[in-house]
């Protein structure tokens, strides 16, 4: 569904085979856990694929996490185009996702397609994601008749955080859950091959996966899911503010990279950089040259 680029590429899982769909339905099958991460930019799209992951979300949380926004709702179709472009050029073996920002399909099928389409022919996605059950469902369906891959997301829905009350759990108690269960299920039927789980209660998630076929990759839903998902800038250590409960840090690049910007700022203001070996020479004879020109007509 999309071109590679050329030369790019490292071992996946140490196969240096190309994700598929079908590699996702036999590691479920086989209870192989699967990897799957964000990225935003040609940077971090290389060190996924390097680091051998299965899959690549170009999420929406690019609206905090890279543009600056409070939500994720403000992004545009034309900025997650730009994000999902350039995080194609860095992948060759992971699979790539790319969310659909809010107000991009939830009014037609039909501007739902359309939205698919570009995310396909101008991003270089291999499926798309959106989010909700409900009238989501209808517009799933309808993708994946247009013959677009989609995966779903159920429990703590981004988009829909104002309808939500805010930030919290989802499916905490047997009916809310069964309200997931329900729009997992019904998503599923719609033809997603895969779902997230997010900020869904362990005990409610354990009951509710096995009634299922898809994969299905947490974020917050506890280890009886098919894989994990986590924000690229969380799991570094970049991204400020709160951090959810079910973050993991396992690196500190935020404060890495102020350190890095201080110690160039102190030797800049000190005159300790550039030293002598950070610049280039001129030929034998130039210089004196230069000057003696440099003499004559100034």
């Amino acid at each position: 569904m999309s071109t590679r680029p050329a030369g790019a590429g490292s071992p996946n899982g140490g196969s240096g085979a190309k994700v598929t769909f079908e590699t996702l339905a036999r590691k479920k099958a086989s209870g192989e856990h699967i990897v799957m991460v964000t990225a935003y930019d040609h940077p971090g799209a290389r060190a996924a694929e390097v680091a051998g992951v299965d899959i690549v979300l170009v999420g929406d949380s690019a609206a905090m996490t890279v543009l600056g926004y409070d939500s994720t709702v403000s992004v545009t179709v034309d900025e997650m185009l730009m994000l999902t472009a350039a995080v194609r050029r860095g992948l060759a073996t992971a699979l790539l996702v790319g969310d659909l920002p809010f107000g991009s399909y939830e009014a037609s099928d039909e501007q739902a397609v359309r939205t698919a389409q570009r995310f396909v022919k101008e991003g270089g996605v291999d499926a798309v994601k959106i989010e909700r059950g409900g009238t989501t469902t209808q517009r799933a369906r309808a993708i994946v008749a247009a013959g677009i891959p989609v995966m779903g997301h159920v429990g703590l829905t981004p988009q829909s955080v104002g309808a939500l009350g805010g930030y919290r759990a989802q499916g905490r108690t047997a009916e809310a859950a069964l309200r997931v269960a329900a729009d997992a299920r019904a998503l599923e039927e719609a033809g997603c091959f895969a779902l997230v789980f997010e900020a869904i209660p362990s005990d409610a998630t354990a009951a509710i996966v096995p009634q299922l076929s898809v994969p299905v990759i947490g974020i917050g839903a506890g280890p009886s899911v098919d894989g994990q998902v986590l924000v690229f800038h969380d799991l570094l250590g970049i991204h400020e503010g709160h951090q959810a409960r079910f973050v993991k840090r396992y690196a500190e690049l935020g404060q890495a990279t102020i350190d890095g910007i201080r110690a160039y700022a102190d030797e800049v203001r000190s005159g300790a950089y550039p030293a002598p070996e950070h610049g280039y020479a001129m030929a034998t004879g130039e210089a004196e040259r230069l000057r003696a020109e440099l003499g004559h007509k100034f």
